[in-house]
């Protein structure tokens, strides 16, 4: 019979793609994946061949969400059946690691990025230290850890003496055909740009959507949700661009393709403001790669490998909206630069897929389990 593996995140699961393929992962090992997430007033319907519990919290934002999260996510998890426990980044890590003590249940810990160095605690200075202690208090006592890349792995190896693999959050080779989506008919004589992720400080949006105003002839597309959407809209309102950038929100990965399909250039302008985003790895950067698109993107060390490893993209390391629309049209000038980017893309991406992982994956998850089982 398959190990029965819950896997933790504080999202709605909607869009959260890198835990989708790790159940879908799971399953063709015959195991029974189940993905506790929570549920927002906005949240949509999943259709999904595996478990999804979305619990109810009261408060959904500010240190008090994190704290009643955990809390709730504690007490679901301490009374359910489970092999393997999965905690999906640090903000769900202390309920997991104590059920996981308690309970005598392997744990695996996915650090899908630098947590403790994301701009949004960068200038908090009381609530990063709160992290910062239960982070130091949990990361020596974990015996399976990995995370996305190679930089971030070796910064915890560093601190913590713990042995850290890399599971790259690529694409799945092949993907069904994703579902049509909907775009304002004032864009369908442009050109379009996309920027797919989390909506939040530090990843240029700002400034690329001033850039627009530099770029009559194309539209741009934000595919995503996140803390500065609202803001965001009201920049778009402000400067008239509504007919020529669109906010869908955030899509279900089942449908993002459709609209990354309809783009001719992609956006990964991340900023460098913290640790996190220095050495991040976006995935929308393998999403681009996989439907033929070129980039546009940061000056940052994990972000440069892969632009300059395939060849299809510029960097850049300013953000001055007019240089952004320069750059943007020089890029899309130019066929014969843009045939040799979209070549590269889709002649390199067998060598990034989720496929490629996974083998890795079953080997930290699985790993000396029965040995695991015998020590408890």
């Amino acid at each position: 019979m398959g190990k029965r593996v819950i896997l933790a995140v504080t999202n709605d699961l909607t869009g959260d793609q890198r835990v989708h393929k790790v159940a879908l992962s799971l399953m063709k090992q015959g195991s029974e994946p189940v993905l506790i997430g929570r549920r927002l007033r906005n949240s949509r319907p999943l259709s999904r061949p595996y478990s999804c519990i979305r619990l109810r919290i009261l408060i959904n934002k500010g240190p008090l969400f994190y704290a009643f999260y955990n809390l709730q996510l504690f007490f679901y998890l301490l009374f359910q059946r489970a092999d393997i426990l999965i905690s999906n980044d640090l903000d769900t890590l202390p309920a997991v690691f104590m059920v996981s003590r308690i309970r005598g249940i392997r744990l695996v810990y996915d650090s899908h990025e630098y947590f403790t160095e994301v701009p949004e605690l960068v200038g908090r200075p009381v609530i990063k230290n709160v992290w910062e202690r239960i982070e130091a208090a949990i990361f020596p006592k974990l015996r399976v850890v990995y995370t996305v890349n190679i930089s971030i792995a070796e910064i915890y190896r560093g601190k913590y003496g713990v042995e850290v693999g890399v599971i790259r959050n690529l694409p799945p080779e092949i993907r069904p055909d994703p579902k049509p989506g909907t775009l304002p008919d004032t864009m369908d004589s442009k050109k379009l740009l996309i920027y797919q992720g989390a909506v939040n400080i530090g990843r240029g949006l700002e400034q690329i959507i001033d850039a627009m105003s530099f770029l009559p002839e194309y539209g741009l597309i934000i595919a995503g949700d996140g803390d500065i959407r609202r803001e965001l809209r009201y920049r778009v309102d402000q400067s008239g661009l509504n007919d020529r950038i669109y906010m869908p929100g955030m899509v279900p990965f089942e449908n993002l393709a459709w609209y990354t399909r309809q783009a001719v250039l992609g956006i990964s302008i991340e900023q460098d403001i913290g640790l996190n985003y220095h050495f991040a790895l976006p995935n929308k950067l393998f999403d681009y790669m996989q439907a033929g698109l070129p980039v546009l993107a940061s000056d940052l060390p994990e972000i440069r490998r892969v632009v300059e490893e395939v060849d299809f993209g510029r960097i850049i390391n300013h953000f001055e909206p007019s240089y952004l629309a320069s750059i943007i049209r020089e890029m899309l000038v130019d066929e014969r630069q843009l045939a040799t980017w979209r070549s590269n893309a889709t002649r390199s991406f067998p060598k990034y897929t989720w496929e490629s992982q996974e083998p890795t994956l079953n080997r930290l998850i699985f790993q000396d389990f029965i040995n695991f089982s015998k020590s408890k």
